[in-house]
């Protein structure tokens, strides 16, 4: 393991920005002096092995950034498009894990009575499974055109608004609704990863993911653009956090074993052997890139589904008057081909989210005027975020962070905190209190927001830097779990 003195190592810096001098080259880290005198010397070893990659142009960290396998979650990595390498360990895991907003047109005095926040949950729980081992509710698709086609391949039940064009935002308000990748690549995959594929769509999953009903708090400054999005201060809006399943993890198990052939044939590696990578042009790294590209086709249908399952169990306990629009969905665990500064680069970002500026050609066109929803999780218990990118976000190719960010390993937490913390943390017994699906806190302590950073400090951060502002704070009033 390498050691780092951090005062020998830091060549730039000032109050939201450091620039240091690794061994193998250097790394870009966008947090606020609390947030970089605490972090972890793992993180910056790590990143050294990163960087020992060939070709690297470009790495930096955000401010929620923590231990990841093989790379930190927080981590933005940069190629040349023409000398590009692919790393399944810079993507992550879950494969196109992400996030999704949707806007509802209640407001906030409409779900103060606890009762109800119970019964919306309840409804919910019956269409959205809390069991990562249930199955989803929706079965009448073909999962080959889900993969293939993303949300245009779901049967027009799913995305009826997609041909009401005055209401249409299912297609229009996301990151991408189609991935395009050559798809015999698919042939590769396993038997056993079409069934738990086509189980699994529309379920949450467990860990850090949810779905989560919060109220909007608008600052003065950032009324403008809030309008212009529709948002209005004490409006409800839904907040889901869900990637590929099952499909992200067998595309992770069947590609990484190629890269890992490739590492060993070639003599390639680093210290630490868990982190992976190949040419992109080479067989390996094809492979990987177009079945990574059929599971973020996979993730964004799922939070699709997800949505799908919360709008129907609410127009249960609201009636027909209920509406739920979709404001945005984007990932923040992916790698493609971006253009920069005229120039073609290939990017990966691993628990970083894409925060585009105002008048960015690659902004959707309903926010091209606006920069389009940066979509930032807290933890249970405490805020989220929506923020827009500014363009100095150029520094760091328009990464921002992903969420609050893990302080404390899921063991150390459930070590630590007991479930009369955690109850304290979400008001339980209060008027505030924030509702949550699971019967048994202990069951889900780990996630308790005991466990992550304070968001707070992150968007400081952030906004401190100028790479996005704050365009409304999301306060939860209940939460879905998966276990």
């Amino acid at each position: 393991m390498t050691f780092f003195i951090m005062n020998d190592i830091k060549d730039w810096e000032d109050e939201y920005y450091r620039r240091m001098r690794l061994p193998a080259g250097d790394l870009h880290v966008y947090a606020n002096r609390e947030l970089f005198e605490a972090m972890e010397t793992q993180v910056f070893t790590m990143a050294n092995n990163n960087l020992q990659i060939p070709g690297g142009h470009y790495l930096s960290y955000t401010p929620d950034v923590h231990v990841g396998v093989g790379t930190c979650i927080g981590t933005t990595a940069v190629w040349r498009a023409e000398e590009a390498y692919v790393s399944p360990s810079i993507v992550g895991s879950d494969i196109g894990c992400g996030m999704r907003v949707h806007v509802t047109n209640l407001q906030r005095e409409e779900l103060q009575d606890l009762k109800l926040r119970r019964k919306l949950v309840r409804a919910v729980e019956k269409l959205l499974p809390a069991d990562s081992q249930s199955r989803g509710q929706f079965a009448d698709f073909r999962l080959e055109e889900v993969v293939r086609k993303g949300l245009h391949g779901l049967p027009r039940k799913y995305v009826p608004d997609a041909y009401t064009p005055k209401k249409a935002t299912s297609l229009s308000h996301v990151e991408h609704s189609r991935f395009r990748f050559d798809e015999e690549y698919l042939e590769r995959m396993p038997e056993a990863a079409w069934h738990r594929g086509h189980r699994q769509l529309g379920t949450l999953g467990s860990g850090n993911h949810f779905a989560e009903i919060q109220a909007l708090e608008i600052p003065e400054e950032a009324r403008a653009t809030a309008e212009q999005w529709g948002l209005k201060d004490g409006q409800i809006i839904v907040m889901i956090h869900s990637g590929s399943r099952a499909w992200g993890g067998a595309v992770n198990e069947l590609a990484g074993r190629e890269v890992a052939k490739w590492m060993r044939s070639s003599g390639m590696g680093t210290a630490d052997p868990k982190l992976a990578f190949a040419p992109l042009d080479s067989e390996a790294g094809q492979l990987y890139l177009h079945l990574m590209y059929s599971a973020l086709n996979y993730a964004v249908v799922n939070r699709h589904l997800i949505a799908y399952a919360i709008r129907e169990a609410a127009k249960d306990v609201f009636g027909s008057r209920f509406e739920m629009r979709t404001l945005y969905d984007l990932m923040h665990n992916y790698a493609w081909e971006e253009e920069h500064e005229g120039e073609a680069y290939f990017v990966h970002r691993k628990g970083a989210t894409r925060a585009l500026p105002p008048g960015h050609p690659d902004n959707p066109e309903p926010y091209r005027a606006t920069g389009h929803p940066a979509l930032i999780p807290g933890s249970m218990g405490t805020a989220s975020y929506l923020m827009a990118g500014l363009p100095q976000g150029r520094a760091n190719y328009h990464s921002i962070c992903h969420g609050a960010g893990r302080v404390r390993s899921r063991s150390a937490t459930k070590r630590l905190v007991s479930a009369g913390d955690f109850a304290s943390a979400l008001g339980v017994g209060t008027p505030d209190e924030v509702v949550v699906n699971q019967r048994s806190l202990e069951a889900i302590v780990d996630e308790a927001p005991q466990a992550y950073k304070d968001v707070d400090a992150i968007i400081d951060s952030v906004v401190g830097a100028g790479l996005a502002g704050v365009v409304a704070k999301c306060v939860p009033l209940a939460v879905i779990k998966g276990v």
